[in-house]
């Protein structure tokens, strides 16, 4: 028979683009996953997955044995967070994915927190360039920031967030003057990919002048935002980075805020969240224990506490 230790092994693996990435989901090597596969099934006496070139396929069969284990274990799920709830507990697996920088610095020790607090609940927590690709049905929240994927999940905002553009004062004492935007494309600048955004297109506005926009041309480019940062703090270029990531840097004078009468566009802290009719209890709990610890915003009060 199919346990649910076998549904919640197979819904893990019918939601990566690979075995290997399984692997790194679930923490075991890709020779486990693969091994743990076979013998699914095996039990089921039906092949559940193809691998092709793109990927993972599911069969027929690993259509039907994902769409009802996820049913079966929403039910069992909602069965635990029905009986906790009859104990003034919180109960179940509560899922989260976040960005990596931000989802390191301050909701992972909201995840920690909240474990403290809520010991029958187990939490995973999921960090990659780009949490809106987790839209499977299974994460309870996703924290995001920036442009908003499309999507029929329910918006909050947790925070708000500007976009700086910003560079180490040696870098801008060593270079030619940036007055207006259209400055920037003879300067060295720093690109972030992530969120398939265009990252090379820089859009500004100015509560006089209108709207200006920049194609620049990279000199260095990364998937992560915190090496982009470094790349600036070591005097390499122009980066535009979110008021989460630099405000210390910038309180500190390690940064210096260029055009700052020239506004990029906002990039607010949201989570993606299921209806509220469908949202566990430990949703919740955990999504105001989140919006508590990013209230008052906490890159705002560092630069208030340096100034």
């Amino acid at each position: 028979m199919i346990s649910t230790d076998d549904l919640a092994f197979f819904h893990m693996v019918a939601g990566s683009p690979s075995l290997a990435e399984a692997a790194r989901r679930l923490n075991v090597t890709p020779p486990a996953v693969t091994q743990r596969l076979r013998a699914l099934e095996s039990k089921v006496g039906v092949k559940l997955i193809d691998r092709t070139s793109r990927g993972l396929s599911l069969t027929d069969e690993g259509e039907l044995v994902a769409s009802e284990g996820a049913t079966i274990i929403g039910a069992i799920d909602n069965l635990s967070e029905r009986l906790a709830s009859r104990t003034s507990q919180v109960g179940g697996h509560l899922r989260v994915a976040a960005p990596y920088g931000f989802g390191r610095r301050h909701v992972a020790p909201v995840v920690q927190q909240f474990a403290v607090d809520h010991p029958a609940v187990s939490a995973t927590l999921e960090l990659s360039d780009n949490p809106a690709r987790q839209m499977a049905e299974s994460w309870d929240i996703i924290v995001h920031i920036g442009a908003l994927p499309e999507s029929d999940r329910l918006v909050t905002t947790l925070a708000t967030n500007r976009r700086i553009l910003c560079a180490a004062p040696a870098y801008l004492a060593s270079a030619g003057p940036i007055v207006n935007p259209s400055d920037l494309a003879a300067h060295k600048c720093l690109a972030l990919r992530e969120n398939n955004e265009d990252v090379t297109l820089w859009r500004f506005s100015h509560a006089r002048q209108g709207k200006a926009t920049v194609r620049i041309k990279p000199g260095l480019a990364s998937n992560d935002g915190e090496i982009i940062r470094d790349w600036a703090l070591a005097g390499l270029g122009v980066i535009v980075r979110s008021e989460w990531d630099v405000a210390e840097h910038l309180a500190a004078g390690r940064l210096t805020e260029i055009l700052p009468d020239w506004s990029l566009p906002s990039a607010d802290v949201v989570a993606l969240l299921h209806a509220r009719q469908g949202r566990s209890g430990r949703t919740n709990v955990f999504l105001q224990l989140l919006r508590d610890s990013l209230c008052p915003v906490p890159w705002r009060q560092s630069m208030r506490h340096e100034a």
